[in-house]
């Protein structure tokens, strides 16, 4: 490690990330083994985590990355939604559908950003701030295939959040910490070969800008 670097601070870090990359917890062992730490080390940097609100232990000593993290999550909302926009305005355009970002808070899906296209006679009013469980939805399942590091590029579904509404969506790939997918949804059915391309290349885009 470089030595105006703090170790004790990149531990944490590390601790952090792992805890963002497993959903159901970790013992305290199991975080101590793969952080490459001592179980003295690794309670005192859990700790500190839970102080502020970053990480939390169940009854059973497991530990799960904590509500702190969402506050620090909506800090760069504003910064996502600004990197967003001309790719979701050029996706909306170019497939003639409502076009969104699409981030994890906790079991849900929450759409940030969303941008309608103008040419359309008509098309999904999709709000921001709109919630749906991940397991449901074109976007939370994008999420989740992000997660799985699946092969899978995309995902698609049809009448799931809304009647006679398709969804087509794509994980933002190869940024730490962040989970959220890039998507299209439409009235009736999508030409699924020409929109999947279309919205895989928005969500490599994206992730081009924030990297």
């Amino acid at each position: 490690m470089p030595p105006e670097t703090s170790q004790t601070l990149a531990r944490g870090l590390r601790v952090l990330r792992l805890l963002a990359d497993e959903p159901r917890g970790v013992t305290m062992t199991e975080l101590a083994r793969r952080v490459d730490v001592n179980r003295t080390v690794a309670y005192r940097l859990v700790a500190t985590l839970v102080e502020f609100g970053l990480a939390r232990r169940d009854i059973e000593g497991r530990v799960y990355v904590g509500v702190g993290v969402i506050e620090l999550a909506r800090a760069i909302e504003p910064l996502l939604r600004d990197q967003a926009r001309p790719v979701l305005r050029k996706l909306a355009e170019d497939v003639g559908a409502t076009a969104h970002l699409t981030v994890a808070e906790g079991d849900e899906a929450l759409a940030i950003a969303v941008i309608e296209p103008s040419w359309t006679d008509y098309h999904v009013a999709y709000r921001v701030g709109t919630r749906h469980p991940l397991d449901r939805g074109a976007a939370g399942r994008a999420i989740v295939l992000g997660r799985e590091d699946a092969a899978a590029p995309y995902s698609l579904t049809r009448d799931e959040l809304q009647p006679g509404a398709s969804g087509l969506a794509a994980p933002v790939r190869g940024i730490p910490g962040l989970e959220c997918s890039v998507g299209v949804v439409a009235l009736g059915e999508l030409d699924v070969d020409a929109v999947g391309v279309r919205v895989v290349r928005a969500a490599s885009e994206l992730a081009k800008r924030l990297a």
